[in-house]
């Protein structure tokens, strides 16, 4: 079985994860998808929701998506977080992300030297486009144009049309009327 994951807080979960997704299955040939949600992720605050509430949401979601899982981990980076399966999926900003150095290191290590053997580690990726980010044609996923301009804070901000029906109707980020 061919296995992809796809990191990120799903705070809330977006059409554009769900078209990332469905994107990286098809690109990929892929079995599944398993939707992950750190307890701390690196670069972000607490979030806006809390991360239970969130994989319930998700849940509700993949319940609709036969190829798709969702779970919640402890690892914080994307190579951690992608042991074991065959491709990472991801959109443009945490492809910078995992190229930024002060994302890694720590006591017993050099920032640099610990990002790249933090790269070497990773599975194929598949990245997705956002606007504004450029992404080298050999990872780049191919997915249509509006996911480019699609984020789960421009939902939250006053978009709430991006986000998955299970997201809007949960009431944990819009008050529901």
């Amino acid at each position: 079985m061919r296995t992809g994951v796809q990191p990120g807080s799903f705070d809330p979960p977006t059409l554009a994860h769900l078209a990332i997704a469905h994107a990286a299955l098809r690109h990929h040939r892929l079995d599944r998808v398993i939707w992950t949600v750190s307890r701390r992720p690196l670069g972000k605050d607490d979030g806006r929701t809390d991360v239970d509430d969130r994989l319930t949401v998700l849940h509700s979601v993949v319940a609709d998506h036969r190829s798709l899982a969702a779970e919640a981990t402890d690892a914080r980076l994307v190579a951690d977080i992608a042991d074991g399966y065959d491709v990472v999926i991801m959109g443009a900003d945490k492809w910078h992300q995992l190229h930024d150095p002060t994302f890694y290191g720590g006591p017993e290590a050099e920032p640099a030297a610990a990002m790249d053997r933090a790269l070497e580690r990773l599975p194929i990726c598949a990245v997705a486009p956002r606007d504004g980010l450029t992404v080298p044609p050999e990872v780049e996923l191919s997915v249509p144009r509006w996911v480019a301009r699609q984020s789960s804070s421009d939902a939250v901000a006053g978009a709430p049309w991006m986000a998955l029906s299970a997201a809007r109707h949960s009431g944990l980020w819009w008050e529901i009327r």
